[in-house]
């Protein structure tokens, strides 16, 4: 009987971030993502109204989310903060299809290119809005935060980098695409030596005095335009 070799995957990754990237700032999820977060700092630090909203700010500056500093800082468990935050949104309200954004992920060739979700977020609300806005079926999996880790991992650690590369399988000496709209994470990820790595600035949002990698965009569909390789024909 011939022995046949397991067929390797040599399609480069292209890694999409969820919150403020498949979805638009206009949605609001981040603004009532703030009204929460402070109100949990209020209700369980006792804090003010003023030092929730600092700390808030100085843990997202610092780490990236503000769970970590909470968790890290005050022995806050990170799955009851996700349980009063990212799962109490009231996302239903604030989300739905898009169909330029499905037309654009459409446009990807999945012979030529492996689409991946990277969140900071937790797994519930990564998957809850992607299956919202209706495009989950793009993507061929999901790296997260993971909140039931004693020391959580999010970007722009690189560990957290290293863990997408090993979850996706990530060819060794092929190229990764990156998009997300934190400008922290992808000066971190261009460093990392992501050379696609794609800065999403929408034109509400002031343009950094900095750019945080070589590539740096409006709206996703400016994707399709650099990177036609990774298309149908």
């Amino acid at each position: 009987m011939a022995i046949t070799e397991a067929k390797v995957d040599h399609r480069p990754v292209f890694f999409f971030d969820i919150d403020n990237c498949l979805y638009p700032k206009s949605n609001n999820v981040h603004d009532h993502m703030a009204i929460l977060i402070n109100k949990y700092f209020i209700k369980h630090l006792a804090v003010s109204t003023e030092e929730a909203t600092r700390l808030h700010q100085q843990y997202y500056k610092d780490y990236g989310l503000a769970i970590e500093g909470l968790s890290r800082f005050h022995k806050i468990d990170p799955l009851d903060f996700n349980r009063e935050v990212d799962d109490a949104l009231p996302l239903d309200d604030l989300l739905k299809p898009d169909p330029e954004i499905f037309k654009i992920l459409e446009s990807f060739d999945k012979s030529k290119v492996k689409l991946w979700l990277f969140t900071n977020a937790h797994i519930t609300h990564g998957r809850r809005v992607v299956k919202l806005l209706g495009i989950e079926h793009f993507f061929e999996g999901i790296t997260y935060c993971d909140y039931t880790e004693k020391r959580l991992v999010p970007k722009p650690l690189p560990q957290m980098f290293a863990k997408a590369e090993r979850e996706a399988s990530v060819p060794a000496g092929t190229q990764v695409y990156f998009v997300d709209d934190s400008h922290l994470n992808c000066e971190a990820a261009y460093a990392r030596g992501w050379r696609n790595t794609v800065h999403l600035v929408e034109p509400s949002v002031p343009s950094p005095a900095k750019k945080a990698s070589e590539f740096q965009i409006s709206h996703l569909r400016e994707l399709l335009g650099l990177f036609p390789e990774l298309l149908k024909n």
